[in-house]
Parts: C-alpha cells; structure tokens; sequence
C-alpha cells in the first residue's frame, strides 16, 4: 500500500513517514502543494503504482490543504484522504469534508488512533474495489432530459447554459445516476454519498442539496421530473419524465 503525506512540519512528515512504513506502507512525503499534486499524477497514470491514501495537512506555503484536496479528487474520485490539522473549528472541518476529505484529525493526535484509521480506511477501498458492484456505470458525460453532465470538470448543461458544481453536489448526482430507477432511503444515501462526514450532518441536509440540484437540473424545480421524491421513503432518479 502506497501513502502520500503531504506535511510541512520536517521533523513530523518523518516521524509519520517512519512509523508508516513500520506497518509495512511505502510513504512518499512532499512539503507543498504542487510536489504533492505532481507525485499524485506520476502515481496516477502509472499502472499499479496508484497512490492508496493520502494524510493530508491544512496549512500549507502557497497552497493549502484544501485546495490539494479538491485537486486529488478532480484526478481521484475514491482514494481516502485524511487530514492531519492543527485546525479544530467545525467551519474547518465542514470546508474539508466539501472539498472532498474522508476524515478529519486535529493535532496533537494519538499515533494509535491514526494508525487506526488509516487502517480502516483502506480496508474500506479495498472492499469497496472488491465487492460486486450492481449500479451502472457511468461515462465521463452522462446526459439526461436536457442536461449533460460532465464530471471531470464538475460542470452540467442545461441548455447550452453551463454551471458548476460543487464536490458533494457532483458526487450526490453521481449516486443517483448510477442507482437510476431505485428508491434510495435519506439513511443510504447519507451512508453512501457523505460516508465518515455523515456524523456532522443531518437527513435534512440531504432535502437541502437535492433542492440545490433540482434548481440546476430541473425545468421546474416545484415539480421535478428526474430527481423525484418517494412518500415515506426517500427519492429515486428517473433519466427521462415518465409518462402519464
């Protein structure tokens, strides 16, 4: 397993890199953003030679934290990021976890529980690579009723009018086009789109963000014809307007 630990504090981004590799992990570590960033494509484009997580700081020279987190997920939809920061203000961590974190450390920490979690987190991608998946595919532009969906820009079309979109509203659109036609309960989708973030938020927060969708892929949102509700139970994302 391959670890990038993208930390500035010298004498910690060693102390990581040495009891990583104590557990039998290969750990590069890089100071700033962009070395991070170029290690990660050289990885990337690599067969087999991907990185498996990355240890992520905040407060970073010339580029932080978040914005390396929100560039691994442009190239990475699913390797584990956790951050390592001496940032303990919920707003920090809300802003973390939008931009595409997996979980959220605050220092000083216990090696133990570090150790732990990236553990954990790697057994869940491990798992998640090795169980059968029955959702669809979906290509890099999906196109439903008058939208095109581009996710490596994060951008959708309505209407020759392109708009962006933000981390989790790409990834919760995702999810209901890859589970086309199935009622999914608020509980799963918290699970599976907000996953370790699920703690800080709440089902109502799932009512917010598909509003926020239905103003962006809906002709009118009052009235939805894609990103429907299920009485009871939750929502279901219909391709094309069913019929009467």
């Amino acid at each position: 397993m391959k670890l990038l630990v993208v930390e500035d504090e010298k004498a910690l981004a060693q102390g990581l890199k040495f009891n990583f590799e104590q557990e039998g992990y290969s750990v590069f570590t890089a100071e700033d953003g962009p070395t991070a960033i170029r290690h990660f494509e050289e990885c990337y484009e690599s067969d087999g030679e991907s990185i498996d997580l990355v240890v992520l700081d905040l407060m970073l020279p010339g580029m932080s934290g978040y914005e390396i987190a929100k560039e691994i997920r442009r190239i990475d939809e699913v390797v584990p990021i956790l951050v390592l920061s001496a940032r303990e203000l919920s707003e920090d961590k809300a802003y973390a976890f939008d931009c595409g974190t997996d979980q959220y450390m605050t220092k000083p920490f216990a090696l133990p529980e570090l150790l732990s979690r990236v553990k954990n987190l790697l057994k869940r991608k491990s798992l998640v690579h090795k169980a059968p998946v029955s959702t669809r595919k979906v290509p890099k532009e999906y196109q439903f009723g008058n939208v095109t969906v581009d996710f490596e820009a994060f951008e959708i079309e309505v209407d020759g009018e392109r708009k962006s979109l933000t981390n989790l509203e790409l990834r919760l659109l995702q999810y209901f086009i890859e589970h086309e036609g199935m009622v999914l309960t608020r509980a799963q989708i918290l699970d599976d789109v907000w996953g370790e973030q699920s703690a800080f938020v709440t089902t109502r927060t799932i009512d917010n963000f598909v509003l926020r969708l239905r103003k962006l892929v809906e002709s009118n949102p009052a009235e939805p014809v894609h990103i429907v509700s299920v009485r009871g139970a939750g929502y279901r994302f219909m391709p094309e307007e069913m019929s009467e």
